[in-house]
């Protein structure tokens, strides 16, 4: 996005000794809402989102440890509670209420224990393709976890860092990942997840270590424990051509006390950027409706 009078404030706090950073859009009168991105993305993903909020809502969009222009983790340290903390750092240090969230992917599941583990603290619930723990997941021994673990991380410090001689070249990389992207898009998301080199290139501002997943991570039934503490109403957004399984069939609906499902066709797991119209008519649509009287929806709703 262009420099201009309406272009957010880039802003920083402290976690873990880390210095991460957030986009700010402003109206801090309004109430708050959090956007926050997935796995390899950044806090500027969610551009075409938050301009369509931000005249309702405070939209404040994290750059999660590792990414966009938070700084890296030390000892690769990136499990989903190192990111859950990071958010409640954030939402103390800006003495946030009452907020509204919205996660994407990795994002969602992050929101989803946020949510559980401080049901207090969010009002609205929103998860874009993000629930990726679900009953019929086959999970793998501990053991071949931490040592699959240890070889990504071997795997990882060997790596030569990927170059690209453009933005242009990255944003290519971009849509060979998803093709449902505009060249707009392409090159919006290429520009603020790219930095220049020492050479005159170009390369991922993400910590490559991100690709190393965490052996500790939370079983099905912490899972399900969190989610079923959830007070708020949830919106759960599949789209119909995700790689990930529709939570409805999945079973995962009714673990939650007060949850919708939304599908939306012809998305795949970037629903964001797939359907943008359809995702803000939803959002939009879900955040301003009465609290009172919601009721638990266990199947899908047409968008509106």
């Amino acid at each position: 996005m262009n420099a201009s009078s309406d272009a957010p404030q880039a802003r920083f706090y402290q976690s873990h000794g880390l210095r991460l950073h957030y986009t700010d859009w402003g109206n801090a009168s309004a109430p708050p809402l959090l956007l926050v991105h997935g796995g390899l993305d950044h806090s500027r993903s969610w551009d075409h989102v938050a301009r369509a909020l931000r005249t309702n809502f405070h939209v404040i969009a994290p750059d999660l440890r590792g990414h966009g222009d938070s700084e890296w983790a030390k000892g690769s340290s990136y499990s989903l509670a190192d990111h859950v903390y990071d958010l409640a750092c954030l939402v103390k240090s800006e003495s946030l209420e009452n907020l509204a969230v919205v996660g994407h992917s990795m994002g969602g599941m992050v929101s989803l224990t946020f949510a559980g583990a401080f049901p207090e603290k969010v009002s609205r619930l929103v998860v874009l393709d993000g629930v990726t723990n679900f009953p019929a997941r086959r999970v793998k021994p501990i053991d071949i976890r931490i040592a699959d673990w240890v070889g990504d991380l071997d795997k990882t410090a060997q790596r030569k860092t990927q170059r690209y001689s453009s933005v242009a070249d990255g944003a290519d990389r971009m849509s060979g990942r998803n093709a449902r992207l505009t060249r707009e898009q392409a090159m919006h998301l290429a520009t603020h997840a790219l930095k220049a080199d020492a050479d005159g290139g170009y390369c991922w501002k993400f910590d490559p270590y991100l690709r190393a997943r965490a052996p500790y991570r939370l079983s099905l039934e912490d899972n399900i424990a969190l989610w079923s503490r959830i007070a708020c109403p949830t919106l759960l957004v599949a789209g119909s051509e995700s790689f990930l399984p529709d939570p409805e069939t999945a079973e995962v609906l009714g673990h939650f006390r007060q949850a919708e499902l939304v599908k939306i066709e012809g998305a795949g797991h970037w629903v964001q950027h797939d359907k943008p119209a359809e995702i803000i008519s939803a959002l939009k649509t879900f955040l301003a409706a009465p609290v009172k009287g919601q009721l638990a929806i266990h199947g899908p709703t047409p968008v509106p």
